[in-house]
């Protein structure tokens, strides 16, 4: 039975989009066959990291929500881009054409007809690991995502507002039973120790810490247009991801 994990933050601009490239990339670098789909529809972005341009995307999201074609057909085959040896990764990227947005911002969509499709996907595609990249903030689509996740991943940067709004998504969480949770803390401030960040989010939220990022100018050039972990695989950055990563498949 495949696993879902379901990376959410309350906020944009926290990077969560980067870090499911990278997650999802190095998990299915272990030889698992990985999808990841941008339910971000308002503000998709997660196809640039694997360099996807609009005119390369052709089938989306969205045509499968407007019941233009299956899910399986708007998944996109990025192995190659991820540069992965063993494995298989998947996207399947929401639109990034005006009309497109415009529509699902005026019409919306039936975000049941969004749980059917994860369900194809898993079968059509053989998967063993899907991630879901959620829009920030909390709709109906976050809320279908973390109800049907094996793990919720939390991400938050070291803000008053991302503080705040992480123990909302937290109490929410729990309330409709997320079997598993972690806290990944991105953009670390160097002068403050990794540890004394998990102590502090340890007692504010009692929940596990998966994860702390560094604030990076390393990260920052890559401008969101390659795998990092492939790039630098030994920088504190990708080393984070690995250890979330190897949570992640040792869960049963």
């Amino acid at each position: 039975m495949a696993k879902v994990i379901a990376l959410h933050s309350f906020r944009g601009g926290t990077g969560k989009s980067n870090i499911t490239a990278n997650l999802a990339t190095v998990v299915a670098e272990a030889g698992h066959r990985v999808a990841m789909i941008d339910t971000d529809v308002q503000s998709p972005g997660i196809h640039a990291i694997f360099g996807l341009s609009e005119s390369d995307i052709g089938m989306s999201l969205n045509d499968f929500l407007w019941r233009q074609g299956s899910i399986a057909e708007a998944a996109h085959d990025v192995s190659k881009p991820a540069s992965l040896q063993d494995g298989k990764l998947y996207l399947i990227p929401s639109s990034m054409k005006t009309a497109d947005i415009s529509r699902i911002l005026h019409e919306g969509y039936d975000v049941r007809l969004l749980k059917d499709g994860l369900k194809e996907l898993v079968s059509s595609l053989a998967l063993d690991y899907l991630f879901i990249d959620t829009h920030p903030g909390l709709n109906e689509e976050t809320l279908l995502s973390i109800a049907i996740s094996h793990v919720v991943v939390i991400v938050l940067r070291p803000d008053s507002q991302d503080y705040q709004g992480t123990s909302v998504t937290l109490e929410i969480a729990r309330k409709l039973g997320a079997p598993k949770m972690y806290l990944v803390l991105n953009k670390a401030l160097p002068e403050i120790h990794p540890d004394d960040y998990c102590r502090k989010l340890f007692l504010t939220y009692e929940t596990e810490v998966g994860a702390v990022l560094p604030l990076s100018v390393e990260v920052a050039r890559t401008a969101s247009g390659a795998v990092f972990c492939k790039e630098l695989p030994e920088h504190p950055f990708s080393q984070g991801i690995r250890d979330l990563a190897n949570r992640i498949l040792a869960l049963e």
